[in-house]
């Protein structure tokens, strides 16, 4: 739908732009998790930890640190063309956000881009530290390698999943908080219950609710399987790549139900498989 408004148009809309990033970057994670599978059960386990597994795990990370930076800005843009507030510098991007969305997409491609890097490095050396014989003293110097390797990967990674989360959690909070003291001030003015205005408005809290909610429970199981907080094949992680599994697609359908441009579209691929059944 939103590659639909953009065939045409000179320029292409922000929130447009926003959601093809984010639906790209999730339908590439879906297919890249699927090439995994078919790898790890086609592939011969050694030359999948060798050749394969350091490039699957850095494109894993890239993508899922993009979603999380997609999903974050599209919290913000919500909160800056939706939200009521007047200091000059909510004005000011209120104004420059159309101009500034194409780089902060940018920015984030590269800073997820430069976040997964060291993810292939590092299983490239705990490759090398198995298989190479060496004396103590290299063994050492390897040991030493190894700790500055995952020192800069914790580092990049509190950077690239604590940052989104920030914006989003900032931006969700703010919205809601515009929203809910612009509906109390028209209930206040008389407003009936089942005004559509009114109705618009908690609809709209509603929505931001519901994608914050998404957004937080996405984040906390990849966190807890990035530090590898939970055992192999135990209970506590099969939930959370459930959970994992699970967020996108809730997120995804908000995201739908809650844009009429969005609904549109399945309403009228609904229609036509009816006649085309009849």
């Amino acid at each position: 739908a939103s590659s639909m408004s953009c065939i045409g148009s000179k320029s292409w809309p922000p929130y447009d732009m926003i959601v093809i990033s984010l639906s790209s970057s999730r339908i590439t994670l879906q297919c890249w998790i699927i090439l995994d599978l078919f790898l790890t059960v086609f592939c011969e386990p050694s030359n999948y930890e060798e050749n394969i597994f350091g490039f699957i795990k850095t494109g894993y990370m890239f993508l899922n640190y993009s979603s999380f930076w997609f999903g974050a800005w599209l919290s913000v843009f919500y909160c800056i063309k939706v939200a009521s507030f007047t200091q000059s510098f909510f004005t000011w991007l209120k104004l420059r956000i159309a101009s500034l969305v194409p780089w902060m997409l940018l920015t984030s491609w590269l800073c997820s881009f430069a976040a997964a890097i060291p993810f292939a490095w590092d299983v490239y050396s705990v490759h090398e530290n198995i298989t190479a014989p060496s004396s103590m003293t290299n063994s050492s110097a390897r040991g030493t390698t190894r700790k500055d390797s995952l020192a800069l990967i914790i580092l990049l990674c509190d950077a690239s999943i604590g940052m989104p989360l920030i914006l989003s959690v900032v931006s969700s909070v703010l919205l809601i908080r515009s929203l809910w003291i612009h509906t109390r001030c028209m209930q206040n003015n008389g407003s009936g219950f089942r005004d559509p205005s009114l109705e618009a408005h908690r609809k709209a809290i509603k929505s931001v609710y519901s994608l914050l909610i998404f957004y937080v429970a996405y984040f906390i199981p990849f966190a807890f399987l990035l530090y590898n907080i939970f055992l192999p094949f135990s209970t506590p992680k099969s939930i959370c790549i459930a959970i994992m599994a699970a967020c996108p697609t809730g997120h995804s359908i908000v995201l739908i139900w809650s844009n009429p441009k969005f609904r549109e579209l399945p309403a009228r691929i609904w229609h036509h498989t009816n006649c085309s059944v009849r």
